[in-house]
């Protein structure tokens, strides 16, 4: 199936940033997009699309999630982290089914597909439910099994979490034609004890997998390893061996400039997740001397317990403003670079070279913005609106390999009426 685009700004990759194509044509054949111009094309399409008023961007990547904390929207609010997670998330947590994650995990899905985002790094369990969810969606997604270790007695091929991290990795790895790829995951190391990490991150490098975990997410978190390790989280997770593979390492709020220093020196990728951090206290994420220093930065929203959405232009706008007012700088954070680390610096992350960017060759993960609305007329630089003045519900369609997922608000893959009914339902099991 052929599909062209016509009468549309389209803002394209360069090897130097962005480019924008203005009243141009984009064509897409199959799963690739095949041309770019001002000019009408010469070959034939199956479908040509007139988008008169609308802008077409490379689609976003939510790089840290826990789509199915949907159904914990909202519980332990204003809460500092450790409370809010071991009094509230863990014992709402233990309480999960398989059905309940399904649930969850479509009702995120329903809400990325509806504000731009065409995959997601998944940190969480009932893994391969969750990948079950996105194949049917049509988006893309790395998927991992979280791992946590509080028990010394316990050896890492005893762990139940272990087994299902690596069953998941040999059923589901590179599924629906690359859609679906699998990294390894240590929760974080306040929750895994020292030997699991070592041989879970050698088994990560054995496979060749990537490596998600979080880190130096709250001062608390990360002065308590000094006190108890003599050394960062960063250095813990470098000389256990976590490093070894490439890794996209959660948050980094209070990582220093040593541990830049480390994770550049391994390819380690920072994600930043703006929202969450603010919303729970924990700080400013030095992104501008990240991004001066090298790394790879990629831009999440971290689950909607802890957002409350998974609405990737909010974070665009936030990570676009907020460290500017913190540092009185407004040269800081540029358009250019926050659309890169939703976009180019995720698909990085997740292992996608040929993912990330309108360009031609390049899968066709494509979002339209409508325009036509009072808040983003004048559109001089559509990069800049994406960032200062575009909302989630501006997005009109939503493009995946190829194939529209969602369009006009009606969801193309997707039963909303069924997802809201089990959602309901798995809400009545954990609340009521």
């Amino acid at each position: 199936m052929k599909t062209l685009f016509k009468n549309c700004d389209i803002v394209t990759t360069t090897d130097s940033g962005f480019e924008v194509i203005r009243n141009g044509f984009c064509g897409v054949d199959g799963a690739y997009i095949c041309y770019l111009g001002t000019g009408m094309p010469a070959e034939k399409y199956d479908i040509i699309k007139d988008m008169t008023g609308r802008v077409l961007y490379p689609g976003l990547i939510n790089a840290h999630n826990h789509a199915a904390m949907t159904l914990l929207r909202g519980i332990g609010s204003d809460l500092p982290l450790k409370e809010w997670l071991y009094d509230n998330m863990f014992p709402t947590e233990d309480k999960l089914r398989a059905e309940d994650v399904k649930a969850g995990t479509e009702l995120a899905i329903l809400e990325m597909l509806s504000t731009g985002t065409v995959s997601f790094s998944d940190m969480y369990y009932f893994c391969d439910t969750t990948a079950d969810c996105v194949i049917e969606s049509g988006m893309k997604a790395n998927l991992c099994r979280a791992l946590s270790a509080f028990d010394p007695n316990e050896a890492y091929e005893d762990s139940y979490r272990v087994k299902e991290a690596l069953s998941l990795y040999n059923s589901y790895n590179n599924a629906a034609n690359g859609r679906i790829k699998i990294d390894l995951s240590i929760h974080a190391e306040y929750t895994c004890l020292e030997d699991i990490v070592r041989r879970h991150s050698e088994k990560c490098k054995e496979l060749g997998a990537i490596m998600h975990i979080h880190l130096s997410e709250t001062k608390s978190e990360h002065d308590a390893c000094i006190e108890k390790y003599g050394k960062t989280p960063a250095r813990w997770f470098y000389d256990l061996g976590a490093f070894d593979s490439p890794a996209l390492a959660a948050h980094c709020v209070w990582v220093t400039d040593d541990d830049m220093a480390l994770m550049k020196e391994c390819g380690v990728s920072p994600v930043h997740c703006p929202t969450s951090n603010l919303k729970l206290g924990s700080g400013f994420a030095r992104v501008h001397k990240m991004l001066d220093e090298g790394l790879n930065v990629g831009l999440g929203t971290d689950g909607a317990a802890s957002n409350n959405n998974l609405n990737m232009l909010e974070e665009l706008h936030l990570c676009s403003v907020v460290h500017n007012g913190y540092n009185q700088d407004p040269t800081i954070m540029k358009p250019n670079d926050t659309v890169r680390m939703a976009t180019l610096n995720g698909a990085k992350i997740q292992g996608r070279t040929d993912c990330g960017g309108i360009k031609v060759g390049n899968r066709a993960d494509i979002i339209a913005l409508n325009f036509d609305k009072p808040h983003l007329l004048p559109a001089f630089d559509p990069l800049a609106m994406l960032c200062y003045s575009a909302q989630g519900s501006d997005v009109c369609m939503t493009m995946v390999d190829g194939r529209i997922l969602y369009e006009n608000g009606e969801f193309l893959t997707m039963d909303k009426d069924r997802i809201y009914h089990d959602v309901r339902k798995a809400l009545k099991h954990l609340y009521d």
